[in-house]
C-alpha cells in the first residue's frame, strides 16, 4: 500500500472530493484515500477514475462519502465542507487527519456548511 499516495488533490481552488477505502483483494490491511480535482463534474468521476488504477494494483476501492475542498496554496489553508448527493457525506475529521499527513505546515479546518 506504500506505492499509494495518501493524498491527492489539485494545488488550489474549489473543488469536489473523495474518501476513499484501499482494501486488499481478499481482506487484509486497509487504509483510506483521498482524492479530488477541479476536473471533475461530479463525485462519481473521481471514483471513475480512481476504481481501475487501484484494481490495476490489487485493491479493492469502496467510496465513503465526499464533500468538497478549498485549496489555498499561498495561504497554505485548506477548508473541508459540503457533501457528495450521490455517495453522501465523508467524515471529514476523518479527510482532515490524513490531509495534515501531506500538508503538515498548513492550517486544516472542516465544517458540516455546504458552502
Amino acid at each position: 500500500m506504500a506505492a499509494v499516495r495518501d493524498v491527492e488533490i489539485d494545488p488550489d481552488g474549489t473543488f469536489k472530493y473523495i474518501l476513499v477505502r484501499l482494501q486488499r483483494s481478499g481482506g487484509g490491511e486497509q487504509r483510506d484515500i483521498v482524492r479530488g480535482t477541479k476536473a471533475a463534474e461530479f463525485h462519481n468521476h473521481i471514483f471513475e477514475k480512481v476504481n481501475p488504477e487501484m484494481e490495476k494494483l490489487g485493491y479493492e476501492c469502496k467510496c465513503l462519502g465526499g464533500g468538497k475542498i478549498d485549496h489555498n496554496s499561498k495561504e497554505k489553508k485548506i477548508r473541508v465542507f459540503g457533501l457528495s448527493t450521490g455517495y453522501g457525506k465523508a467524515d471529514h475529521s476523518v479527510t482532515v487527519e490524513i490531509l495534515k499527513k501531506v500538508y503538515t505546515d498548513y492550517e486544516i479546518t472542516w465544517s458540516d456548511d455546504k458552502k
